[in-house]
C-alpha cells in the first residue's frame, strides 16, 4: 500500500482523487492492526511479530530510482499516517532470471529484525548485502532471514535491497550533465544510504549505530570491500565480515564509459541527450545492458583507488574484517550450469582447465596442473582435480590477497576456511559456494527451491555447523574478534604463518591451509573475475 501512495506524486492529476482514499486506508489498516509501530525519519512504519522478534519489511531508505534512472539516490520523501512495512519491497531490475510483478525502480528498501523497539539496548547491528555479483540477486528470501541471530546474539538484523547492473553501475560521468555525476557507482551510493539510514534510525530499532557489522557473501562480499574504500562510507560501519567475496580492483573510468556508449547504441539515444534515458520502458533498458560487465568504477571521486590494489585501503585500516572460502567453490560456481564437470576423464581434464580457467592460470601447463594434483592428492579423480584446481585459481586467490595486503598493514584481519561438506546429493558439492550463507544466519531449515542454493540440510551437524559459524559471526559483531568458547584459539592472520579457522566438525585452525596449491598459481597474475 505504501509502494502504491508513493508512486501517486508522480502523477499528481490522479493524486488528488486517489490520495485520500490510500491514506485512509493507510490509516485504517494500522488502526487495525495491533503490531510493533517505529518512527523513521520519512514516517512511522509497523510491522509484525515472529516468534518474539519484532519485524519490518520492504521499509523505504531512498525515493523510487525511476524518477531520476542512473543518478544518485535521494531520501524518500516523508509521508503522514502510518506505511506497512510487513512484506519485502520490489527486487532490483535483473538482466538474468527474475522478472514480474515482484520487480520494480522502486527498489530501495530494506528490512530490519530486532529484539526490542526503542528501549534504550544499544545491540550490535548486522547489515547485510547480497551476492549476485553486481547484476542480479536479492535479499527478498527466507535464507537470510534475521530473526534467528536477532535470538540468539540479541542483534539487530538489516538486509539491503540496491539497483544492480546498468541501473546502478551505467558510468554516464563524461556523457552527461553534472547530475549523472557518480553514475558509475550509483548502486554503490544506494548502499551508502542504507547505511546512512541505519546510523539515524536505528537506536528507534534497539540498536547501537556505533557498532554496525556489514557482511555479506560472492557479490555481498565484493560490496563490502568496495564500502571500504569510499570516503562516503567511512564512519558508517565498524566491522567487516565476508563471504567467498572480494574487489581487489575496479573497472577503469575508461572502459566504463566505453561500455555506457554501447548501451546507448543499443537504445538510438545519443550522448548528451541523456533525457531520453528517463521515459525508455524498463524492458528496453534491461535488455540494452545484458552481457554487458557491471562492476564499480574508479571515478576518482566516489571511488577514488581501487579496493585491494596495491593495498589495503588505508582508510578502513583500523577496522577489523574477517575473510572466509569454502572449500570447493566451483563445484556450484561453475559446475552448476556444466553438469558433465562431474565425470571428467584424465583425457578430459586439461582441455576443461584450458576452457573455465585459462585466464587465471597464465602460462602454466594444464597438464603441469594436473601432474602435481595428482603428487598431492593421489585419491582425487579427474573431477575432484578440477574442482580444486579451479578453486585455488580463481575463487580463493583474491580472498588470499586482501588478508596479505591486510596482513602488511597491520590491520586486524581473520581468515577462516569452510570445509564442512553438504549433504546435499550424497555429498557431490562438496564445501560449495553458497554454503556459509544458512551457517551464519542459522536458517539451516531455509528451502533450496526459493533460493537456487546449495542448502545445507538441516541435520543435526549442519545445525551444530550453524552453531559455530552463526556464533562466531554473532561475537565479532560485539567484540570485533571473532573467537567463542567453542572454537580453537583463533590467532589474527599474518603474512608469515598464514593462520585459518578451519570451520568443520570438529574445527581447527591451521597455518598456511593447502599451502601448495598457493605457491603454484601465486606467480600467475590474478585477473579478478568480471574486473
Amino acid at each position: 500500500m505504501h509502494l502504491l501512495s508513493r508512486r501517486l506524486f508522480r502523477f499528481p492529476g490522479r493524486a488528488l482523487l486517489l490520495g485520500l482514499f490510500v491514506a485512509g486506508a493507510l490509516r485504517a489498516a494500522a488502526t487495525a492492526d495491533d503490531g510493533p509501530l517505529a518512527t523513521t525519519t520519512a514516517g512511522r512504519i509497523r510491522g509484525f511479530v515472529d516468534q518474539g522478534i519484532d519485524v519490518f519489511k520492504g521499509i523505504p531508505y531512498g525515493a523510487d530510482t525511476a524518477d531520476h534512472r542512473f543518478q544518485a539516490p535521494r531520501p524518500p520523501a516523508p509521508w503522514d499516517g502510518v506505511c506497512a512495512c510487513r512484506a519485502f519491497g520490489p527486487m532490483a531490475p535483473q538482466t538474468g532470471g527474475r522478472t514480474g510483478a515482484g520487480v520494480g525502480e522502486d527498489c530501495l528498501n530494506l528490512n530490519v529484525w530486532t529484539p526490542a523497539l526503542h528501549d534504550g539496548g544499544r545491540r550490535p547491528v548486522l547489515v547485510y548485502f547480497h551476492g549476485g555479483a553486481y547484476n542480479n540477486g536479492t535479499v527478498n528470501s527466507d535464507l537470510y532471514d534475521g530473526g534467528n541471530l536477532c535470538r540468539r546474539g540479541n542483534v539487530v538484523v538489516v538486509t539491503v535491497n540496491h539497483r544492480l547492473n546498468g541501473f546502478g553501475f551505467l558510468c554516464l560521468d563524461e556523457l552527461g550533465g553534472p547530475e549523472y555525476a557518480g553514475s558509475g557507482n550509483a548502486g554503490m551510493l544506494d548502499l551508502v544510504l542504507a547505511l546512512r539510514w541505519v546510523h539515524d534510525n536505528i537506536t528507534e530499532f534497539g540498536g547501537d549505530p556505533g557498532c554496525v557489522t556489514i557482511f555479506g557473501q560472492s557479490g555481498g562480499g565484493a560490496k563490502c570491500a568496495t564500502l571500504m574504500a569510499m570516503p562516503a562510507a567511512h564512519g558508517l560501519f565498524q566491522r567487516v565480515w565476508t563471504m567467498s567475496g572480494q574487489q581487489l580492483v575496479g573497472r577503469t573510468r575508461a572502459h566504463a564509459t566505453e561500455t555506457a556508449r554501447a548501451v546507448l547504441a543499443k537504445l538510438g539515444v545519443a550522448p548528451g541527450h541523456l533525457e531520453a534515458l528517463q521515459t525508455l520502458p524498463r524492458e528496453q533498458l534491461e535488455a540494452a545492458m545484458r552481457g554487458e560487465t557491471w562492476t564499480p568504477v574508479v571515478d576518482g571521486t566516489v571511488l577514488p583507488r581501487d579496493p585491494f590494489t596495491p593495498d589495503a585501503p588505508p582508510l578502513s585500516a583500523d577496522i577489523p574484517m574477517v575473510l572466509g572460502n569454502t572449500h570447493d567453490e566451483t563445484t556450484y560456481l561453475i559446475g552448476r550450469g556444466e553438469p558433465a564437470l562431474f565425470n571428467l576423464t584424465w583425457t578430459e581434464l586439461p582441455d576443461a582447465l584450458r576452457r573455465h580457467a585459462s585466464q587465471f592460470i597464465g602460462t602454466l601447463s594444464p597438464d603441469a596442473i594436473v601432474a602435481a594434483y595428482r603428487s598431492w592428492y593421489p585419491a582425487y579423480s579427474p573431477s575432484d582435480v578440477f574442482f580444486a584446481a579451479t578453486t585455488a585459481a580463481r575463487s580463493w586467490r583474491g580472498m588470499l590477497l586482501e588478508c596479505e595486503r591486510r596482513g602488511r598493514q597491520g590491520a586486524p584481519t581473520y581468515a577462516y576456511y569452510l570445509d564442512w561438506r553438504s549433504p546435499l546429493d550424497g555429498g557431490k558439492w562438496g564445501a560449495p559456494h553458497t554454503l556459509d550463507i544458512p551457517l551464519v544466519f542459522a536458517n539451516t531449515a531455509a528451502g533450496d527451491g526459493q533460493t537456487g542454493y546449495p542448502p545445507s540440510g538441516d541435520g543435526p551437524e549442519a545445525r551444530q555447523m550453524a552453531d559455530l559459524m552463526s556464533g562466531a559471526l554473532l561475537a565479532f559483531a560485539r567484540t570485533g574478534n571473532p573467537q567463542t568458547p567453542q572454537l580453537p584459539p583463533w590467532p589474527r592472520f599474518d603474512p608469515a604463518r598464514r593462520p585459518a579457522m578451519i570451520f568443520d566438525l570438529p574445527p581447527r585452525v591451521e597455518d598456511d591451509p593447502r599451502g601448495n596449491e598457493r605457491r603454484l598459481f601465486a606467480p600467475v597474475f590474478y585477473a579478478q573475475p568480471g574486473a
